[in-house]
């Protein structure tokens, strides 16, 4: 099954991640993984890419559009940093603060609606999935209690929310299935690149080891990957929640599926951004929840290079 996505709501391509806890709406484009039981890539070291369920994965990356919404409903106070000041003084940041604390207002700036949102760190895509999730910040499908950023390093996928239809931050091995798993069976492969293509050139991904122009999400890549998501291999590197020791490498090596990175989970840079993944494109009702753990330890989180190429 190629490219099957929701169409829930009369924006083509576009499915609601609706609950009645919600201030606002937010649309969330999803594409659907399916090859239930694929293997890990062998390419690889036979460690990423399994996954033996079908889920539903951001077709693209947060934009600021969204996270908008998501700081109109939660921020007034700012009081866990989800806002960054960089945000509004940076070239490369799309979204401005307005008022006091108690009132603060967010609106995106002209032109950057579109464009993968930034500056955000581990913590900051935490609880906009929790958000997505119940309507709020601290609980949800990750239980932080007001903390803002984990001394210990280490959080929980709550299995039940996950069953239920809430959402996460896409894992390692969902990230990288998306995005270069040839698809149509379980032993399909893999392709060294997410637009499916063993090679890439400076017209397949907007990417740089500088920080460069971001481009509207989904309006680069030559091609999607095979379940249709976008710019996995190009505009921001992307948290998920794997462990990673240190790499580096070149920026045609970074855009490679058998390229990882670390960061410092707190970290907000220009080019750091998320997308989520969800059993279902529809939010249930937060009432359905209740609390059971699946631990995920996280010491650092793995980020997929994500580069930028100024145009």
């Amino acid at each position: 099954m190629k490219n099957l996505k929701p169409f829930l709501t009369i924006t083509a391509g576009a499915c609601t991640l609706v609950s009645s806890a919600f201030a606002v709406v937010i649309e969330i484009d999803t594409s659907y993984v399916v090859d239930v039981g694929n293997a890990n890539d062998s390419t690889t070291g036979g460690l990423y890419g399994a996954v033996n369920y079908g889920y539903y994965i951001g077709t693209y990356e947060v934009t600021n559009s969204q996270y908008v919404s998501f700081l109109n409903s939660t921020a007034a106070t700012n009081a866990h940093g989800l806002y960054n000041t960089d945000m509004s003084s940076s070239t490369d940041g799309g979204i401005e603060q307005s008022g006091s604390t108690g009132t603060f207002a967010y609106s995106v700036k002209p032109g950057f609606g579109n464009k993968a949102v930034n500056y955000v760190s581990f913590w900051d895509a935490v609880r906009f999935t929790n958000y997505l999730t119940t309507g709020g910040t601290e609980s949800g499908m990750y239980n932080l209690g007001e903390v803002t950023n984990s001394t210990n390093k280490t959080i929980t996928r709550d299995a039940k929310q996950w069953n239920a239809g809430g959402v996460a931050i896409a894992s390692e091995d969902e990230w990288y299935k998306a995005a270069y798993y040839m698809g149509g069976s379980t032993n399909a492969g893999y392709w060294p690149h997410a637009h499916q293509s063993d090679l890439i050139t400076a017209n397949d991904a907007n990417y740089s080891l500088n920080v460069g122009t971001l481009t509207d999400v989904g309006n680069y890549d030559d091609a999607p990957s095979y379940y249709g998501t976008y710019d996995q291999g190009g505009s921001v590197w992307e948290f998920n929640d794997g462990i990673v020791g240190s790499t580096v490498g070149s920026k045609g090596t970074r855009l490679l599926s058998s390229f990882r990175s670390r960061l410092n989970l707190s970290s907000e840079h220009s080019n750091y951004g998320f997308r989520v993944s969800s059993l279902t494109p529809i939010i249930p009702e937060p009432s359905t929840y209740a609390v059971i753990f699946s631990s995920l330890a996280l010491a650092v989180a793995i980020m997929r290079r994500k580069g930028r190429r100024s145009l």
